[in-house]
C-alpha cells in the first residue's frame, strides 16, 4: 500500500495552499480569514523574519499535524505590504474557501462547474450590493431604482436616434459621463497616512481660531475619532500654507504617541518586577491621578503615583508621558523608571548626566559644607574658572554613597551643566576677542 502523502491528507486551507503554491510557487500567499490575513509554512517562516510578527505551530481543521502560522490584521494590510513589495516578494491575497465544497470531490465535475460559477456570480452581486452600502455618498442609487420597462424604452430611443443621427445621443453620453464623474467624486476619503499599529490618518488640518484670529490650530482624525486639537506655532503654519510641511509631518510634531507602535497588554500587568540596585524591586500599584489637594502647589496637575513595596511615590507628569502612557505607547517600567529612577536609586537613571566635552572628571569635587553641614557639588576648570558649590539632594546622595549608582561626574553634570556650559562659552569669546585685538 502507497504511503500517504501530505496532499492527501489535507481537504482544508492546507489544500488550496498546496495546489495555489503549485501553480505560483514564486508567490507569497495571504490568506484572508475573517478578519485577519495568515500564510502558512514556509510563507509564515519568510514573512515572520521580513514583518518582524509572530509565528506559532497551529493545528488547523481537516489537517493531522501542527503547521506554521503567521498571521496580522487586515487592517494592517496598508502597513505589510509595502514592506514585503520592498523586500522584493512577490504577493498574491487568496480568500480561504469553505472546506465543504472540497469534500465534495467525488461528485459530477459538470454539478461542481456548474455551482462554481453560479456562486462566483452570487459572490459578485453580494460583493457590489456591499460596496454600495459601503459608499453611501455615491450616487448609485438611481441606476438601480429604474424600471426595466424604462431602460428598455430608453435602449430602443438610443438605437432608432442612432440610426437617424440625431444629437440626443450625444446628449445621453453627456448624462452618463456627468453621473460618473459625480460618482467618482463622491468615493471615501483615502487616508493621508497609516500608523505603524495599522490605524488610518484622515481629516488632517489646520484652522483658524474664532475666539482668537492669531491662534491656529491643528486637528485630525484616527480611524474615524477625532483628536484633540493642537495649538500651531507661527513656523508650522506658514510652513503649512506654503505646501512645505505635509500632514504625516505635522502628526509627528503634534501627535507622536499616536504614531508609536502599541506595547503589549501584558507589559502594564501588576505586580511587576524591575531591577534594582540590591536585586529586583516589586512595583505593586502604578496610575495617573489629578491632584485635588488645594494647598499643595501642583494642585490640579496630573500626577504618576507608585507603590513599590510599602513606599509610596508621586510625581508630576509632562505631556509627554501622559500620552505615552494613555496611547500604550511606554511600558511602566519606562516611565517609572524615567520617574522614579533616581529616588529608586537606579544606575540607568544617571546614565543621561554626562559632563560637557573637555572637562576633566578630576576636577570634580563633593564635601560637606561646614557652614550649613550639606553636601554639595563643584567643579574646578583650572584657568577657566570654578563653578559655585551646589547642594545635592539626599536621593543622589544616597546613589552615591550608599548603592554607588551615581557617580560624582554625573551628579556634577546634572545641577552645573548650564552653568559650566555658560562659563566655556565667556571663555571662549575672551580667547577669541583677545586675538581679534592682537591681528
Amino acid at each position: 500500500m502507497a504511503k500517504k502523502t501530505d496532499s492527501d491528507n489535507d481537504n482544508g486551507i492546507i489544500r488550496q495552499f498546496n495546489e495555489l503554491k503549485k501553480k505560483h510557487p514564486d508567490a507569497m500567499l495571504l490568506f484572508r480569514r475573517n478578519s485577519f490575513y495568515e500564510l502558512y509554512k514556509q510563507d509564515a517562516v519568510k514573512a515572520a523574519a521580513v514583518l518582524a510578527i509572530k509565528i506559532t505551530d497551529r493545528m488547523l481543521p481537516d489537517y493531522k499535524r501542527p503547521v506554521k502560522v503567521a498571521s496580522f490584521p487586515q487592517s494592517a494590510l496598508d502597513v505589510y505590504l509595502p514592506r514585503l513589495i520592498r523586500s522584493g516578494i512577490r504577493v498574491a491575497i487568496c480568500d480561504a474557501l469553505d472546506s465543504s465544497l472540497k469534500k465534495k470531490a467525488g461528485q459530477d465535475k459538470t454539478e461542481i462547474n456548474d455551482r462554481t460559477i453560479q456562486n462566483n456570480t452570487d459572490m459578485g452581486k453580494k460583493k457590489k450590493e456591499q460596496g454600495m452600502q459601503e459608499a453611501p455618498d455615491r450616487t448609485v442609487e438611481n441606476t438601480v431604482d429604474v424600471k426595466p420597462v424604462r431602460e428598455k424604452k430608453s435602449k430602443a430611443k438610443a438605437e432608432t436616434k442612432a440610426e437617424t443621427g440625431t444629437d440626443n445621443e450625444v446628449k445621453i453620453e453627456k448624462k452618463d459621463g456627468q453621473k460618473t464623474e459625480t460618482a467618482q467624486e463622491r468615493k471615501p476619503r483615502e487616508p493621508q497616512m497609516v500608523t505603524a499599529n495599522g490605524e488610518k490618518v484622515t481629516h488632517g488640518h489646520a484652522y483658524q481660531s474664532t475666539t482668537n484670529p492669531a491662534d491656529w490650530y491643528f486637528t485630525a482624525k484616527i480611524d474615524g475619532q477625532q483628536l484633540k486639537p493642537q495649538k500651531m506655532n507661527a513656523a508650522d503654519l506658514a510652513a503649512y500654507q506654503n505646501k512645505e510641511m505635509t500632514v504625516p509631518q505635522l502628526m509627528e510634531r503634534y501627535y507622536p504617541t499616536k504614531l508609536m507602535p502599541k506595547v503589549s497588554e501584558e507589559a502594564f500587568r501588576m505586580p511587576m518586577e524591575i531591577a534594582g540596585p540590591d536585586g529586583s524591586i516589586t512595583v505593586n500599584k502604578f496610575n495617573v491621578y489629578k491632584e485635588k489637594d488645594e494647598q499643595r502647589p501642583d494642585f490640579g496637575k496630573y500626577k504618576f503615583y507608585v507603590q513599590v513595596g510599602d513606599t509610596n511615590m508621586s510625581a508630576v507628569a509632562s505631556r509627554q508621558d501622559l500620552n505615552a502612557y494613555f496611547d500604550r505607547v511606554a511600558t511602566p517600567n519606562q516611565l517609572i523608571e524615567k520617574n522614579f529612577g533616581e529616588r529608586l536609586h537606579l544606575k540607568s537613571a544617571y546614565e543621561k548626566y554626562q559632563l560637557p566635552e573637555g572637562v576633566d572628571p578630576k576636577g570634580v569635587r563633593v564635601a560637606k559644607d561646614r557652614n550649613d553641614n550639606k553636601w554639595k557639588v563643584s567643579v574646578d576648570l583650572g584657568e577657566k574658572g570654578q563653578t559655585s558649590r551646589h547642594e545635592i539632594s539626599f536621593d543622589d546622595g544616597y546613589s552615591l554613597f550608599k548603592t554607588k549608582t551615581g557617580t560624582r561626574e554625573q551628579i556634577a553634570a546634572k545641577y552645573l551643566n548650564t552653568e559650566i556650559t555658560g562659563m566655556l562659552a565667556a571663555n571662549t569669546a575672551k580667547v577669541e576677542k583677545s586675538a581679534s585685538m592682537k591681528m
